[in-house]
């Protein structure tokens, strides 16, 4: 039999033998466990930018329709070709086919708690809200500028940071000119916010 191209789909949906679907491994429920959702502050939900809830959807997408289809072919293939404990085709097949359903479950959830904030709204805004992009100095006259964004956002080397973080919290619903405090384990740190954007409205 010919082995399956990476680039061929022989179908679109995540279709798969009763034998494939009810096989499972003992890991499953560790990686059901690695996948759950990090803490929320209580009765809040998932906020998150519209291109970041975009960038979930589209992912969730392409795993869907392109990612999975792709695996369960290959591991339909190597399955076919005999002692599956040495068939590194089918090994790997389902090791990756259990990250990409570990990936579903995990985006599912993530979409589904999901609260889509437009940082647009408040443009020319100078009080700190989820979106915003702010400057301070740390006592020292150290500057630094963040940007307040969802839990599945964060990029550290960007400057941009979770929500929920300890310094998007001290530096949330402040304005610029105003002096918080950050809570830290040397003691608390004095940050003065010197300004404050959003993004403009597209259009």
């Amino acid at each position: 039999m010919q082995r399956p191209h990476a680039g061929v789909f022989l179908f679109s949906g995540p279709r798969m033998s009763k034998a494939f679907v009810s096989e499972r491994d003992s890991d499953d429920e560790d990686e059901d466990e690695a996948a759950r959702l990090p803490e929320l502050p209580a009765g809040t939900r998932n906020y998150i930018t519209p291109a970041g809830y975009a960038r979930l959807r589209e992912e969730l997408r392409e795993l869907l329709d392109v990612e999975r289809p792709k695996v369960v072919e290959i591991v339909s293939w190597a399955a076919s070709n005999g002692d599956r404990s040495e068939n590194g085709d089918y090994i790997y097949g389902k090791k990756r086919l259990r990250e990409i359903d570990r990936r579903i479950r995990f985006l599912g959830k993530r979409l589904d708690k999901a609260e889509v904030v437009d940082p647009s709204a408040q443009f020319g805004n100078e009080r700190v809200y989820f979106g915003a992009t702010v400057t301070y100095a740390q006592a020292d006259g150290t500057e630094s500028e963040v940007t307040i964004v969802g839990i599945d956002e964060v990029e550290p080397e960007r400057g941009r940071i979770s929500w929920i973080s300890p310094v998007a919290r001290a530096l949330l619903k402040s304005t610029v000119g105003d002096v918080v405090t950050l809570p830290t384990p040397g003691g608390l740190r004095r940050l003065e916010v010197l300004d404050v954007r959003y993004p403009s409205p597209q259009g």
